[in-house]
């Protein structure tokens, strides 16, 4: 950011929101497109491999028992779904399954 605000001479008094930086200069926020696709490519490898089975049944299995006071976190998995836009999760496995899932993700990402 600090780049693109030399290169369009934008003073550091100036109070200039970094979403009217990157308009002006046509870019996006990369790190986080690629933190997501990252993220949805690990799973696919995950539910691809049978070496993965504990780490499989951790991120998709439930614990059982109450659950605590408050709001709940954010799951890792519900993080996915909610990047990519598919509300099921099976869904979601069997397109990492299958490979499909870089397709359909790129489609929502953008």
């Amino acid at each position: 950011m600090r780049a693109f605000r030399r290169m369009l001479a934008i003073s550091w008094t100036r109070k200039a929101p970094n979403e009217e930086v990157l308009r002006r200069v046509n870019q996006r926020r990369e790190l986080l497109h690629t933190f997501k696709i990252r993220k949805v490519l690990c799973l696919g490898q995950v539910l691809r491999h049978e070496r993965y089975g504990l780490l499989q049944l951790i991120k998709v299995g439930k614990v059982a028992g109450r659950r605590g006071v408050g709001r709940r976190e954010k799951s890792w998995l519900r993080n996915i779904r909610e990047c990519t836009g598919i509300a099921s999760p099976a869904d979601l496995f069997h397109l990492a399954k299958n490979r499909q899932i870089f397709t359909k993700l790129t489609a929502n990402l953008r």
